[in-house]
């Protein structure tokens, strides 16, 4: 399958709130949440206002023109925070271009952008229960610290 990753548009920028969405994990038998839940605070942290920081930074993978995942990381208050100067990861592909590498390749891809932006690390935070924890591992995320039903985890980009 062919697809490019490229830098974000700011006429992109949009796209975050599909994205933010599709990166919503649901466990196996519970029903999907309805698509406002993006509007609370605790989910629009991640995409509000975003370009309007220079820690905001965005790539795209595309397929034939379609945009079919994006990561973005922004320093926030959010979940994973760890401090006021670690990025916080987020990554989301649709369902139907998961598990072929490509979510993979975008975070490798924006793991050597924010070393060579001179990061310390990036964290996020992840449902235990998500099949993510394991892809997160694989591109060098380790468990900082864990609550009852998520990790958070970081990435030492220093290494």
């Amino acid at each position: 399958m062919d697809y490019t990753i490229r830098e974000m548009k700011k006429s992109e920028y949009p796209l975050l709130n599909d994205f933010l969405f599709e990166s919503i994990f649901i466990s196996e038998g519970i029903e999907a949440p309805p698509k406002s839940i993006i509007n609370i605070p605790e989910f629009q942290v991640y995409v509000s206002d975003f370009g309007s920081s220079k820690h905001d930074k965005a790539l795209i993978a595309e397929i034939d023109g379609r945009v079919i995942g994006a990561v973005w990381v922004r320093i926030m208050n959010d979940y994973g925070h760890v401090n006021d100067e670690t990025p916080s990861f987020a990554i989301s592909l649709y369902k139907e271009y998961r598990g072929l590498g490509i979510g993979i390749a975008m975070m490798r891809e924006m793991l050597s952008i924010l070393k060579a932006s001179e990061y310390k690390q990036v964290s996020l935070s992840v449902q235990k229960a998500n099949y993510a924890v394991k892809m997160y591992q694989k591109v060098g995320f380790e468990i900082y610290s864990e609550k009852e039903e998520e990790y958070i985890m970081i990435n030492n980009l220093q290494l």
